[in-house]
């Protein structure tokens, strides 16, 4: 997969993240943006986009609006805390468009990406709640970035196959997702205590085929549950 990386505000290309990607396998285009003049950046990323056609665009913090500016057609986007308030004109974002954001983000706050999602009429799915802060540069938080993008170059829609409102102070419960080998719905144990989003891999208990499993806690405690195969089956 080919990505093109467009870092946030005072960021240089070679960090966590686009590193991240890279050790993955995939091909990063992580180039250097212009920290004072945004048009100047948006430019050099149009540049890389048009010469590379990369297959998504992530975009982090000032990197998200530069994203967002730029003219990339029908590839897919990944957001991270996109600061699309603070710079450039676009107000809407595609519907092949994924958004991770921290609820504790001291620097953007959640409830822009909340903001941007109404304005572009999409549904809540496309915003996960990941982290703990701005960077988004824990192991969970770069795990759901990378699954965001081998998502969306799949061509599928976000597989969200569970909202279920937790009620009060339970912390424990039951929710349910689709097993994409076999199309069985498996129900699993729910723990609010191990935090807002959590990801692991468990096997389908009907056809015992990996499943990587990623559950997101809403601050009202509306669950999302999302699955996908840990790996690629044949058919034999």
């Amino acid at each position: 997969m080919k990505i093109l990386f467009l870092h946030g505000w005072n960021s240089v290309p070679g960090g966590v993240k686009p590193t991240y990607l890279k050790d993955h396998g995939h091909i990063v285009f992580n180039p250097a943006l212009d920290d004072d003049d945004f048009r100047a950046a948006v430019q050099t990323a149009q540049a890389v986009y048009d010469q590379q056609r990369p297959d998504v665009v992530v975009g982090s913090s000032r990197g998200g609006a530069v994203a967002l500016n730029i003219q990339s057609g029908s590839t897919p986007l990944v957001l991270l805390c996109p600061a699309w308030k603070r710079w450039g004109t676009a107000n809407s974002v595609k519907s092949n468009a994924l958004i991770l954001h921290s609820r504790r983000d001291d620097v953007i706050p959640f409830t822009e990406s909340e903001e941007l999602i109404r304005n572009s009429d999409l549904p809540r799915d496309v915003l996960l709640e990941v982290g703990n802060d701005h960077r988004l540069a824990d192991e969970s938080s770069l795990g759901v970035m990378l699954w965001g993008c081998e998502l969306l170059t799949s061509q599928e829609q976000l597989p969200m196959v569970d909202e279920t409102l937790v009620a009060g102070t339970e912390t424990s419960g039951d929710v349910t997702y689709i097993c994409d080998a076999c199309g069985e719905e498996i129900v699993i144990p729910l723990d609010r205590t191990e935090g807002t989003h959590q990801t692991y891999v468990e096997d389908c208990p009907v056809c015992c085929r990996a499943n990587q499993i990623h559950i997101t806690i809403d601050e009202d405690g509306t669950v999302q549950v999302a699955a996908q195969p840990e790996q690629d089956y044949e058919e034999h």
